[in-house]
């Protein structure tokens, strides 16, 4: 690792042109974040894919790359030097955050500062990727390693997440988080909200925003026509107002408005068995209508690959599909494959852009 020199002229920015500029936030400091990032980018394959703007911290970045035995490969900038306006043509330069250090006092549990820390790296990453295109500095995406949900509690920070926090901060009238793996894809209607509160949160517009969002982003992802299902929320899909009436009285007036824009939909289907037609390939797409009932299947089958990507937003947006994991942070265990899928992820949806 290296403090980055002097920008050298346009001529290097030219020939680096044809690459993508990746934000890479680290997430909590106190997490795997560090690790990930520094086994991702240590990987040739995943670093030819763009540069990368790391928003964290030097010294943890340091601390896992020695664990991990590989040599620093990045450039070091202080994050709050003039010259970090700059887009420097390097692979990988790091923005340190030192002001929030802790690696003498590392402690793997959430915390007051780690929250304040990791939403320092999210907010300046996002503005990067909020500037015109052409600007010095701008990002072409940025990808999120895990923050603690519960840190940013500790630092009152109101957002539950990196979704509503986004959603807000880039003024996107509606979002949806969807999550891509090899074998499924998913998008939810609801996400941080607890059960209890399902019935009263759960409208037509937000069974319909998945399917229609989520229809939008697999046309740009090469599926011209794709087949959506919609999950029901009750037990059997409440079958015929046994259970319950969202069925009746919710999704299927979503469902009813999304065949009128010409989307392929279909449902709302029990849950339990909806999962294994859309593995058999029978669907593109499911839009499940909370958080565990859409993401339990994707994890037990994709765990090590699946992404989430944001969509709705104004700016590109990914992540990989897991955690903190505060409990194996320091044993050099932590596996980046999520992680490298999420930039993957985040180049190809820069290349389609448009579509």
């Amino acid at each position: 690792m290296l403090d980055a020199p002097e920008p050298q002229g346009e001529s290097s920015e030219a020939a680096e042109s044809h690459r993508p500029v990746i934000g890479i936030t680290m997430g909590d400091p106190s997490g795997i974040g560090p690790e990930i990032v520094v086994k991702a980018l240590a990987d040739p394959a995943v670093r030819n894919l763009a540069r990368f703007v790391v928003y964290g911290m030097n010294e943890l970045m340091a601390y896992a790359a020695d664990q991990a035995e590989v040599d620093p490969f990045w450039w070091r900038l202080q994050h709050d030097s003039p010259r970090a306006r700059f887009d420097l043509g390097h692979d990988v330069v790091v923005l340190d955050y030192d002001e929030y250090s802790i690696l003498g006092q590392v402690v793997h549990r959430p915390t007051g500062q780690g929250g304040q820390a990791s939403l320092a790296f999210l907010r300046d990453a996002t503005e990067a990727a909020m500037k015109p295109a052409g600007e010095q500095g701008r990002l072409d995406a940025i990808v999120t390693a895990p923050i603690s949900k519960e840190s940013w509690r500790m630092a009152g920070i109101r957002f539950p997440g990196h979704t509503e926090y986004l959603t807000r901060v880039t003024n996107a009238k509606r979002s949806v988080m969807m999550f891509i793996s090899p074998k499924l894809r998913v998008a939810l209607a609801t996400i941080h909200i607890g059960l209890l509160e399902l019935r009263d949160k759960l409208t037509i517009g937000r069974v319909f925003d998945p399917i229609d969002l989520g229809h939008q982003a697999c046309v740009r992802l090469g599926i011209p026509r794709p087949r959506i299902a919609v999950c029901g929320m009750n037990p059997h899909a409440s079958e015929n107002g046994m259970f319950g009436d969202e069925e009746t009285r919710l999704i299927e007036p979503a469902i009813v408005a999304a065949r009128e824009l010409g989307i392929e939909v279909s449902g709302p289907f029990p849950a339990d068995t909806l999962f294994v037609d859309a593995v058999k390939g029978k669907y593109d797409l499911v839009v499940a209508m909370y958080h565990d009932q859409g993401l339990i299947p994707v994890k037990l089958l994709g765990f090590e690959d699946a992404v989430n990507v944001t969509l709705g937003l104004s700016i590109v947006r990914t992540s990989p599909d897991h955690g903190t994991a505060f409990d194996i942070v320091g044993q050099n265990c932590a596996d980046p494959s999520s992680l490298k899928a999420a930039i993957r992820q985040a180049v190809q949806l820069v290349a389609t852009a448009g579509r």
